[in-house]
């Protein structure tokens, strides 16, 4: 380990123009002084019009800054960046343009007990690297302490002097002159929004329609063989899985794994390009706005699920890659021990948001893939670790607040995780308004129910009408609940009803990972059966569960692949399952099953898009709203009464809820009252049919059956009509929709 003094000695040199390391070619541009702003690699032209790349680094701290070149043989030039302005080391490069590799060797103290771990042996990634080239290996020369030192618990105060950048990729200059002028945002409201969680590569990897050059990648999902799919189903925004570039854990790697799902990123302005058919030295930019033209063209926002509150290097044990060694004092939270991160997010670090120059980070990069990438909204992965200002979460924290008056962020798609894993993190219906968040509470009432778990129906009745006591404050409306009973992280729908405990041993972890607490029933047998009536029952409660959530009030999203019964085989932690087991099947044409379950998802969708009573701007009141006493919702028993206080705090199996058309606020876009249809649901999770009365006058003179779960061909409507006032028989586990008649 060097000196101090060894170690300003370098810093030293570096400033005064001299050779430390004699081994990498100095030759090359001079750099000019550049500017400041904007952070980051720019192409640009300079003084007297010559033509070159400005390149601006913050690194509070540092105490020299080295730009690395990088020729297409791997020779390094190393250019020492001798301007520094607020804290933000910058200078411009004649000559260098588009597709040019380069990184960033950082100066400083080395006394991670006091947080300080700069490493100029350690090549560094730009934060703000529009395009990465390259993967991530992390052998040893990649972390900055010494991994094998002998006194471990010590390890990571020991710093490695070897040479990472044989090991890690690169960023790549990217010229970007694109306007979007030919680019049309379908721009949904978000009543009508409905939410399709998505994978780039595990949606298109097996599909048989998209040549297999572009198969599990931007241009794969552009393709008309997958955008078709899309728009017959009825969807209106895809929610990509991160596309940020990520890199793989050690852990994974030595076990022969990969991060699939991508929740470990490492460049906020790149995307993955692991996802790129047409090349990684910039190619992949252009492919991703290829594809969200693509999709837009079809009517369907793109939504980016994104991880700001944590990065690929993990804590004090991590690798060297980028924030870490620019300034790691100014980048994360640590604890008062500053040689240790403070964790709330479960991977080692978080990112320290309230510190400017994070801020800056975050909302560069958000407004960088709104404004020139073209996307429509994000999810933000464990949202509340964002929402901290020094240790609790903070509903006014800076993050909330610059959003909140950003001109371009304010006025896009924006989806809380509300969560944590540090104290005080669960923070479902505490977001302020303009943000939405996913509502797991919905989730499991919805789970309970067709499982016989539910100890009474009164959260189930919240949760089915848009959970207004979440979110019926401070203006905010039924769309800030974004429904969904299964996501990426657990069991798919299918194995919902298959499987009541995880099946996680590929993971390597011997089955601890993931969580115990899926609320799931297998129908009477784990695991996949030939029992025919097992099968059955599942398909039924497949059916149910699609049925449940695309009728609730509030905005649904659908898990890619739960529409045509996907299975993970029990595992409810997939996300080193780079394979066929998070892979979609396509084989739709072997299943009948699977088909009728597409078709049910198509008619569900296409009955939301068409009836504004399922879309509603504005929560029930209840009250009645004409002489007549109707009111815009009410809910029956299987007797036909209307529900009293004791039958919300009892067990049931059967629940009917009135939706009335007639009462709907709001005023279309030309001014004019909107009315509808009004329809009666009767759900029933009871193993026996039961008989329900239909609720006569005032409710309604006559009902036509809509839709009936229990049937096997899903295809049509049964078309069935009914007299208020009689009965109709509800099959065991079962939904009715029912439209009112005169």
């Amino acid at each position: 380990m060097s000196s101090a003094a060894e170690q300003e000695a370098e810093a030293e040199a570096v400033r005064d123009g001299v050779e430390p390391f004699p081994a990498v070619r100095r030759r090359g541009p001079v750099v000019w002084p550049g500017a400041p702003t904007p952070l980051g690699a720019r192409c640009r032209v300079g003084p007297d019009g010559v033509a070159g790349t400005n390149f601006a680094l913050w690194a509070g701290g540092a105490e020299a800054v080295e730009l690395c070149l990088f020729d297409a043989d791997g020779t390094e030039r190393r250019l020492p960046l001798n301007e520094l302005t607020h804290e933000i080391w910058h200078g411009f490069v004649p000559g260098v343009g588009s597709g040019q590799r380069y990184g960033y060797r950082v100066h400083g103290r080395w006394d991670p007990w006091t947080g300080a771990r700069w490493n100029p042996a350690k090549l560094l990634l730009d934060p703000y690297a529009r395009a990465v080239d390259g993967d991530f290996a992390l052998p040893a020369e990649v972390y900055g302490h010494v991994r094998d030192w002998p006194q471990q618990h010590v390890a990571d105060t020991v710093r490695d002097e070897r040479d990472s950048a044989p090991f890690v990729p690169k960023g790549v200059v990217v010229q970007d002159d694109d306007d979007w002028s030919d680019d049309r945002r379908p721009k949904t409201p978000w009543p009508d929004s409905v939410i399709y969680e998505v994978h780039v590569k595990g949606f298109t990897k097996l599909h048989p329609g998209i040549p297999e050059q572009l198969r599990g990648t931007y241009a794969g999902l552009a393709h008309p063989a997958a955008i078709d799919h899309l728009v017959r189903l009825g969807v209106t925004a895809v929610e990509l899985l991160p596309v940020h570039q990520f890199a793989h854990e050690d852990h994974l790697l030595r076990r022969g794994l990969r991060n699939y799902w991508g929740y470990n990123s490492v460049g906020y302005f790149a995307p993955h390009a692991g996802y790129s058919s047409s090349g990684t030295a910039g190619q992949q930019v252009g492919e991703f706005k290829r594809m969200v033209r693509a999709l837009h063209a079809a009517g369907i926002e793109v939504i980016l699920d994104v991880v700001y509150n944590h990065t690929a290097e993990a804590g004090e044990l991590g690798p060297t890659l980028s924030l870490k060694g620019i300034d790691n004092r100014g980048y994360y939270r640590l604890q008062s021990d500053a040689r240790r991160y403070a964790d709330y997010t479960g991977c080692g670090n978080t990112l320290h948001v309230v510190q400017p120059q994070v801020l800056r980070l975050i909302t560069d990069s958000l407004r960088y893939w709104v404004t020139e990438m073209g996307v429509d909204g994000f999810r933000f992965d464990l949202a509340a670790a964002l929402a901290r200002s020094f240790h609790d979460v903070d509903m006014l924290s800076p993050f909330l607040a610059v959003i909140a008056q950003d001109p371009v962020l304010r006025r896009v798609k924006l989806i809380a995780e509300p969560w944590d894993v540090g104290n005080g993190g669960y923070q479902v219906g505490a977001f302020p308004p303009l943000w939405t968040e996913w509502n797991d509470r919905y989730r499991d009432a919805v789970r309970d129910f067709w499982r016989g778990a539910l100890p009474d129906v009164r959260d189930l009745g919240y949760r089915l009408s848009g959970s207004s006591d979440l979110y019926a404050w401070g203006g905010r409306r039924p769309y800030a609940s974004v429904n969904f009973i299964t996501a990426h992280d657990g069991f798919t729908l299918r194995d919902l009803v298959s499987y009541e405990r995880k099946h996680n041993e590929a993971n390597g972890e011997g089955n601890r990972d993931g969580t115990n607490d899926n609320r799931a029933w297998n129908c009477g047998a784990e695991g996949e059966t030939d029992d025919p009536e097992v099968g059955a029952l599942r398909l039924r409660q497949l059916r149910n569960l699609l049925t449940t959530l695309l009728l609730s009030t509030g905005v649904p999203m659908l898990v890619a692949g739960d529409e045509m019964g996907r299975t993970q085989g029990g595992n409810n932690n997939a996300y080193c399952q780079d394979n066929e087991t998070s892979w979609l099947d396509w084989s739709l044409p072997d299943d009948a099953g699977r088909r009728g379950l597409l078709e049910l998802t198509r008619r569900l969708l296409a009955l939301r898009h068409t009836h504004p009573v399922l879309r509603r701007r504005a929560f029930f009141s209840g009250r009645p709203q004409g002489a007549d006493g109707l009111r815009d919702l009410a809910w029956f028993t299987a007797a036909g009464t209307e529900m009293t206080e004791p039958d919300w705090y009892a067990p049931a199996a059967t629940l009917g809820l009135f939706l009335s058309g007639r009462d709907i606020p709001g005023r279309d876009a030309r001014g004019e009252q909107v009315t509808d249809d009004s329809f009666l649901a009767i759900l029933h999770a009871g193993p026996d049919p039961v008989e329900f009365r239909l609720p006569g006058p005032p409710w309604a003179e006559t009902y036509e059956l809509v839709l009936d779960t229990s049937l096997e061909d899903q295809t049509r409507a049964p078309g069935t009509e009914h007299r208020g006032g009689g009965t109709v028989t509800v099959g065991a586990r079962s939904v009715l929709l029912l439209r009112v008649g005169g």
